[in-house]
C-alpha cells in the first residue's frame, strides 16, 4: 500500500513537461504491459467529442488508457468487472477561462484521480484482489491556444447529450463524462471516478476527507469502512435533483457550470457527471481538498509536503474487501 501511495504522489508532483499523457501511458505500461493505449484516432471514433475538446487547444496528444486487471485465484469470466475511472488531467491552466497565475504550478497534480485509480489498481494487483477491475483514464492537458474550446462553444458527449462550455476551466467534468459514458459498455457491477474536481470541495472540506456522491448506501458504507481502516475518510455528499436541474440550460442538454449564483459547486459537479452513466452503482469521489493541490495538508506526518496520493489506499482496502 505504502509503494502504490508514493508511487501516486511521485505521478502527481511530476513536472507536466516530464508526465505528458504520453509518458502516463509509459509508465502505466510498466506496471501493466498488456495495458491499452488508444490515439486521438479511436477516441474520436467513439464519439468523445467533450474530452477531444479539452484536448483541443493543446499540442500534447490526448490518450485514452485502458487497463484490464484479472484476479490471480480467482475465475472472473462471469464476473460483471469494477471499472476504476480516473481524471488524467495532467497541466490544467484553465484554458480560454485561464487561471490565476499564483499557484498555478499545482496543476501539475490535476491528474491526482488518475494517479490513484492507477496505483490502487496495481497495489490490489499485488494483494488478494478477487474481483475483475477495469481501469479507464482520459488523459489530457487543459491549454489555451488557437484550436481551444471556447465559453459558449457547444459540443456532444459520447452518449449523445449536448454540453454547452460556459467555463472551460470545467474541464474535468467533460473528459469523466465520455470516460463514464464508455464504462457502461463493460456492463459494471460498479462504476467510481475519482477525480481533483473542484475547488469547492476543498472549502467544504478541507484536507479531512475525499468527497462521495452515490446513489448507493451499500457502497458507501464499504467505502466508509475502508477509509476508516486506512486511515484516509470519505464523507457524504448529496445528489439531490436539485443539482441536477441547475446544470441546465435553453441552448443544449447541458451546461458544463452552474450559475455562479447557484454555489454547491461540487454537488453541481456530481449531478452533472450523473447525467453520463447509467450504472446503478455509480461512485464520484472528489479528492480536491486531499490531493495536495490547493494546499500541502501539514495534518498527516507520512504525506508532509505536496502531492498526498491520497486516497490510494483506502481504495486498495475496498477493492479487497470485494468478494
Amino acid at each position: 500500500m505504502a509503494e502504490s501511495q508514493n508511487m501516486a504522489r511521485t505521478w502527481m508532483d511530476m513536472p507536466a513537461n516530464k508526465l505528458t499523457p504520453t509518458e502516463f501511458c509509459a509508465q502505466a505500461k510498466l506496471l501493466f504491459p498488456n495495458a491499452l493505449i488508444r490515439d486521438t484516432e479511436w477516441i474520436r471514433e467513439q464519439g468523445m467529442l467533450a474530452f477531444l475538446a479539452v484536448a483541443s487547444g493543446s499540442r500534447q496528444p490526448p490518450k485514452f488508457l485502458e487497463v484490464h486487471v484479472e484476479p490471480k485465484t480467482v475465475d472472473s469470466k462471469d464476473q460483471r468487472p469494477v471499472v476504476l475511472v480516473g481524471k488524467g488531467v495532467t497541466f490544467d491552466t484553465g484554458g480560454i477561462s485561464i487561471k490565476p497565475s499564483a499557484s498555478m504550478d499545482m496543476m501539475r497534480g490535476d491528474m491526482g484521480g488518475a494517479a490513484t485509480v492507477l496505483a490502487a489498481a496495481y497495489g490490489a494487483s499485488k494483494l488478494s484482489l478477487k474481483r475483475k477491475v477495469i481501469v479507464l483514464i482520459p488523459l489530457t492537458e487543459n491549454m489555451p491556444g488557437g484550436n481551444a474550446i471556447k465559453p459558449g462553444d457547444i459540443v456532444t458527449a459520447r452518449n449523445g447529450k449536448s454540453i454547452k462550455i460556459d467555463n472551460t476551466d470545467a474541464e474535468g467534468r467533460l473528459i469523466l463524462a465520455d470516460a463514464l459514458s464508455y464504462a457502461d459498455s463493460f456492463n459494471p457491477e460498479t462504476v467510481i471516478d475519482v477525480a481533483t474536481l473542484t475547488g469547492a470541495c476543498h472549502i467544504a472540506l478541507g484536507a479531512a476527507a475525499s468527497a462521495v456522491f452515490t446513489p448507493s448506501d451499500r457502497i458507501f458504507n464499504a467505502l466508509q469502512q475502508a477509509g476508516t481502516d486506512a486511515g484516509d475518510r470519505f464523507w457524504r455528499m448529496p445528489l439531490f435533483k436539485h443539482y441536477r436541474n441547475k446544470m441546465k440550460t435553453s441552448s443544449a442538454d447541458l451546461c458544463n457550470i452552474s450559475k455562479p449564483t447557484a454555489g454547491a459547486g461540487s454537488c453541481t459537479a456530481a449531478a452533472f457527471l450523473s447525467e453520463f452513466t447509467t450504472c446503478d452503482n455509480w461512485v464520484h469521489i472528489d479528492i480536491a481538498g486531499v490531493a495536495g493541490l490547493v494546499a500541502p495538508d501539514d495534518e498527516i506526518p507520512y504525506v508532509k509536503g505536496t502531492m498526498t496520493g491520497r486516497p490510494t489506499r483506502a481504495l486498495i482496502k475496498w477493492l479487497l474487501s470485494l468478494k
